[in-house]
């Protein structure tokens, strides 16, 4: 066995010499259990845990510096400590911490999207589309906090139940390009008989854009001729939304 010897801040082996931040990381076993979410969430159950504790179970480790828990809490604190605010975040924002590399980031970015399409797939339960307010529901929690532009089409049957929704377009902070005859051959081959139009605006807006206008013109026209109603069309954000059909734009 080496021989051991505990001087000012520092522990001395004929090895190694280990700062006190360095030989506490290896003692995992004697952290307070805050800083253990492992081991709360095991005795205690998930929902015990706080969002930097989970996030902490996320990144695994820390840094020279700081505890798992610490550098989550950091992280959350950079993003406003809102869940929303970090899903916003790309890879390149969290590998800017200390301790945490692309392996981690990714892990993060990975579990928020389980959590956005966790939430979309609850609310896709709901099998009839009565108005505005459902189509909200399905959509916002999948695009509120997107950084970039989507434009998503949700089709309907005779009985305005949810046969299928698809992204029709990605695009930019500003704008996306759509193709009408894509959306419409979507349509036709899952024989829906009516659509509603969605997309996001990254800025937190809701007025809708004359080119938002202009695309809704032209889907409303190339649906009349195919019989295929368009019966709304929504701007989504983070906190609200702007239906066309409640506005009488559409």
């Amino acid at each position: 066995m080496l021989p051991v010897v505990a001087t000012g801040g520092f522990l001395l082996t004929c090895r190694k010499v280990l700062t006190m931040s360095e030989y506490r990381k290896l003692n995992l076993k004697e952290w307070a259990v805050e800083d253990r979410p492992r081991e709360k969430l095991l005795t205690k159950g998930p929902r015990s845990l706080s969002e930097a504790e989970l996030i902490a179970i996320l990144l695994g480790s820390g840094n020279l510096d700081e505890t798992a828990v610490e550098l989550a809490r950091r992280v959350l604190n950079s993003a406003g400590n809102n869940l929303h605010e970090l899903g916003r975040k790309d890879i390149g924002f969290l590998t800017a911490f200390k301790g945490i590399g692309e392996a981690k980031a990714v892990n993060i970015a990975a579990a928020l999207e389980l959590g956005r399409r966790r939430r979309e797939a609850d609310v896709l339960q709901a099998t009839r589309i009565n108005g505005s307010k459902e189509v909200a529901e399905i959509f916002m929690p999948l695009l509120g906090d997107l950084a970039h532009e989507e434009f998503w089409v949700l089709l309907l049957n005779r009985n305005n139940k949810v046969i299928d929704k698809f992204m029709a377009s990605q695009g930019g902070i500003t704008g996306t390009v759509i193709d009408v005859r894509l959306i419409m051959k979507t349509a036709l081959e899952k024989m829906a008989t009516s659509m509603v139009l969605c997309h996001n605006h990254p800025s937190g807006g809701l007025t809708p854009s004359e080119a938002d206008l202009q695309i809704t013109r032209k889907l409303k026209e190339a649906g009349r001729i195919l019989e295929i109603q368009v019966l709304d069309h929504l701007v989504v954000t983070q906190k609200s939304y702007y239906s066309f059909a409640d506005e009488g734009v559409l």
